[in-house]
């Protein structure tokens, strides 16, 4: 499906959880230097609804957006790093990271490419779409092709256990979410993500080395976000 990669039961893990809410952190940071009021700042609003989401607290929401903004004394500076290459059987990877430090990610980030191929920056995006993506329920009888066209979502497809995912283009993303909201939908989660426009397919007998793969990255505290142009 192309869509971003997610370890299997990973958030039932209580380290995972951590690494979660570390990186909602990283995210409400970075979007709070376009201003702290969620009112004014579409990227915020997203931010601060995945961390409590993940069950950060309200102090700790509330210190990351001032520190994010620079109302803090203490300086962190993240900043979003893309990655591209293969992951074993040449199956196309795009990586986004937030770092505070370029040197140790990049170091990171091509030790667990040994287990495939890193690319220059265009190698592999050019075979993705950078899109909007919003993971929703929707309410009893609901028409998700109905919902799409009323919302102004341009896509969707059909996920497991009732979840329909839509796709929009990123500057719509947070009206899209709203409509969607606004006409009774659950949203679970609305991200930018990377689609792959033509994924390929994985034999089952290398799925192993691949899962491999990618459980090395998604271990790494710097890496944001893992999507895989693979069916």
């Amino acid at each position: 499906m192309g869509a971003q990669w997610k370890h299997k039961g990973r958030e039932a893990n209580t380290k995972a959880k951590a690494k979660l809410i570390s990186k909602a952190a990283k995210e409400v940071m970075i979007a709070a230097k376009g201003g702290a009021d969620p009112a004014n700042n579409a990227r915020l609003r997203l931010a601060i609804e995945y961390a409590k989401k993940v069950n950060m607290t309200r102090d700790t929401l509330e210190r990351v957006i001032k520190k994010g903004a620079g109302l803090l004394d203490e300086q962190v500076q993240y900043e979003f790093v893309t990655y591209e290459g293969f992951g074993p059987h040449r199956v196309p990877v795009i990586v986004e990271c937030l770092t505070d430090n370029r040197t140790r990610t990049a170091a990171n980030v091509r030790g667990i490419f040994r287990l495939g191929q890193l690319a220059a920056s265009g190698a592999v995006s050019w075979d993705f779409d950078r899109l909007g993506a919003i993971d929703a329920h929707g309410p009893a009888g609901a028409d998700a092709e109905a919902a799409a066209i009323e919302a102004g979502a341009e896509d969707l497809e059909a996920g497991d256990e009732g979840v329909t995912h839509f796709y929009t283009q990123p500057a719509d993303l947070d009206a899209v979410r709203k409509a969607l909201e606004a006409a009774g939908w659950k949203v679970e989660s609305a991200a930018l993500v990377w689609r792959a426009k033509n994924p390929v397919t994985v034999a089952p007998e290398h799925r192993a080395d691949l899962d491999k793969f990618l459980e090395e990255l998604d271990e790494d505290d710097d890496v944001h976000g893992i999507f895989v142009g693979m069916k």
